[in-house]
């Protein structure tokens, strides 16, 4: 019988930190609504500014611009638990997100906080991410070198960050998005593993026919879940603020109107 061609390579410590994270986010009692937003006018925009100028804005610093607004409209969507009788409502919305970046000839997602991401406009929070993309990463190395310690330790970490809500947010702060990119072309939801108590995935985008003033369209609609600690949030709440999110990103918030942007 012929030998299966095959080869053994080391497996990334810095991968170690994610399945201790995964490992204590597991416990949180997660809650996902999948939704469509019709993101037609803010791509549009995107690709007119293009047109204009060359450059490519990113769609997540729009999103989080968003997103940061509908939170702070209800601080109560990014309480953190401290033990069982209080809760920690922070003012400022501190949106983490993953960022690539090129480390070693690879490319390798590291999480970004975006911190007060409610004082921002959308040019704001857009150039911070095309600077962290290129900048070296305090969280990379964090990760490298805690990839290096035992399970144990790194463990621990996230238990001190679950009792510290103070601490959970200077390392991770307090609303967590990512955008799965796993489907290519085409729309599709993203179920995350987190231990934010609100957490966006962005799914796929696909062209749909859509119902517009009484009329059908073919739009770009994008596949979003919202996910929620069902220990510190409500269905109607999160109802509430699934709804403010979708108008504030339909609309093109910030985006169609900052700095002439569109």
């Amino acid at each position: 019988m012929k030998p299966d061609n095959y080869q053994v390579v080391p497996y990334p410590k810095s991968r170690q930190p994610i399945i201790d994270y995964l490992s204590v986010a597991h416990s949180k009692h997660t809650i996902h609504g999948l939704v469509e937003f019709d993101v037609t006018a803010p791509r549009q925009a995107m690709r007119e500014h293009k047109a204009r100028s060359g450059e490519s804005l990113s769609f997540t610093a729009f999103i989080i611009c968003c997103l940061a607004k509908a939170v702070q409209e209800n601080k109560h969507l990014h309480a953190y638990r401290r033990g069982r009788n209080w809760l920690v409502i922070f003012d400022d919305v501190d949106i983490s997100t993953p960022i690539e970046r090129e480390v070693k000839g690879q490319r390798i997602g590291t999480p970004y906080v975006v911190r007060a991401a409610d004082t921002k406009t959308f040019w704001q929070i857009h150039q911070e991410i095309r600077t962290a993309q290129v900048e070296e990463a305090g969280a990379y190395r964090r990760m490298r070198w805690s990839g290096l310690l035992p399970n144990a330790i790194t463990r621990l970490f996230w238990v001190l960050l679950e009792i510290s809500p103070h601490l959970r947010k200077k390392y991770t702060g307090t609303v967590g998005i990512t955008a799965v990119g796993m489907f290519g072309k085409g729309g599709g939801w993203g179920i995350p593993i987190t231990n934010y108590t609100l957490q966006i995935t962005l799914g796929g985008i696909a062209e749909k026919p859509w119902v517009v003033d009484g009329q059908i369209e073919v739009r770009e609609i994008l596949s979003l879940t919202v996910s929620f600690d069902h220990d510190v949030v409500d269905g109607a709440p999160a109802a509430r603020f699934a709804q403010r999110f979708k108008e504030l990103v339909e609309s093109g918030y910030s985006l169609i109107s900052d700095q002439g942007v569109g």
